[in-house]
């Protein structure tokens, strides 16, 4: 088992490759509160790697710093090996079109037709793909993997929350990403349509061969898509293990994750 000085076992083969995403020492106060303490992680190539952690733990503030949206006290993130602290707002948007991110609101633009959601990432990051004068066949192909072509015309406010978030899955595929960062991917989902979003994660994954950041506080999603996971307790990454492993362990603070 790993706590903040024990380790589990590491059984992922992928582990034999360098990571693709690396985080050390990653540290972020607000005012008097200290949410990230330092946090560290590894994300290998092809990996699905669930990072769980109470309300408030500060997984969104870990995610946020990761993508640039905020700026942490200090500490390292390698992406893909760029020092992410090292680069310049224009190589940063560069970087971002490796880096798909799936949003907790899924966050379409409501004015924009479901077709129009999928083509502002091709005009806004034109150096990856040039200007692309026929958007149509990426579009129905992202949402052909989702799904949804029927969906193409619809308006965010005519879709229920589960094709809301496979429309902002499908918006992420489009460019598609090497590293996709999932945060909370089924909150506020039935359970039937939550598991419908965990097949189509594993499909994607396997699809596409990404390597998968799953931020979550569902076990389902968590027991079903995990090859790895990191419990952030405390603003550290308290243990790492398999599903099986975390769940099986005596440590309180790792057992309360477990309940049901």
């Amino acid at each position: 088992m790993k706590t903040q000085k024990q380790h589990i076992s590491k059984s992922h083969d992928v582990k034999a490759s360098l990571p693709i995403l690396k985080i050390e020492n990653l540290k972020k106060t607000f005012g008097q509160n200290e949410v990230l303490k330092g946090f560290n992680l590894e994300l290998y190539e092809g990996e699905n790697l669930v990072i769980m952690g109470k309300s408030g733990s500060g997984k969104s503030v870990m995610i946020k710093c990761l993508i640039g949206l905020m700026e942490a006290d200090s500490g390292y993130i390698e992406i893909m090996g760029h020092d992410l602290m090292a680069l310049n707002r224009a190589e940063l948007d560069e970087l971002r079109t490796e880096v798909g991110f799936l949003f907790q609101g899924s966050a379409l633009y409501d004015s924009m037709t479901v077709r129009e959601n999928l083509e502002f990432p091709l005009r806004r990051h034109k150096h990856k793909f040039g200007i692309v004068d026929e958007t149509t066949p990426l579009v129905e192909e992202a949402l052909e993997n989702v799904g949804l072509l029927d969906a193409i015309n619809l308006m965010p406010a005519e879709l229920s929350g589960g094709m809301k978030r496979r429309i902002a899955l499908a918006r992420t595929l489009i460019l598609k990403p090497k590293i996709i960062l999932y945060d909370e991917p089924t909150s506020g989902l039935d359970p039937i349509t939550s598991k419908e979003i965990i097949e189509l994660m594993r499909n994607i994954q396997k699809q596409y061969k990404t390597s998968s950041l799953i931020i979550t506080h569902d076990v389902d999603c968590a027991r079903v898509v995990a090859e790895r996971m990191i419990l952030l307790v405390d603003g550290i990454n308290y243990a790492e293990g398999t599903f099986n492993d975390l769940a099986a362990s005596k440590d309180k603070k790792i057992k309360a994750f477990f309940k049901q």
